[in-house]
């Protein structure tokens, strides 16, 4: 399995957003994750795309999942990432 590099949309203060970042870490103990945490009030654009919507997982520019994320779900947004 290859690295993947994995955005999550975030901001400070939110606790899903932390959430999600633990999930991701876990995940990362079973595949290569490189995460990097993007700050969606530092990018007016971003903060404006995704208001409320955070936390987002994406890959290549592609959302895979958002709000409030289990292992689960990111164990099926990565199944058809190599």
């Amino acid at each position: 399995m290859s690295n993947v590099e994995v955005e999550l949309l975030s901001r400070e203060g939110c606790h899903l957003c932390e959430d999600a970042l633990v999930e991701l870490e876990k995940l990362s103990a079973e595949r290569p994750l490189t995460i990097h945490i993007v700050d969606i009030d530092a990018d007016p654009a971003l903060r404006n795309h995704y208001a409320f919507r955070i936390p987002v997982v994406r890959v290549g520019g592609h959302d895979l999942c958002e709000g409030r994320i289990s292992k689960a779900d990111l164990r099926a947004a990565f199944a058809g990432i190599a």
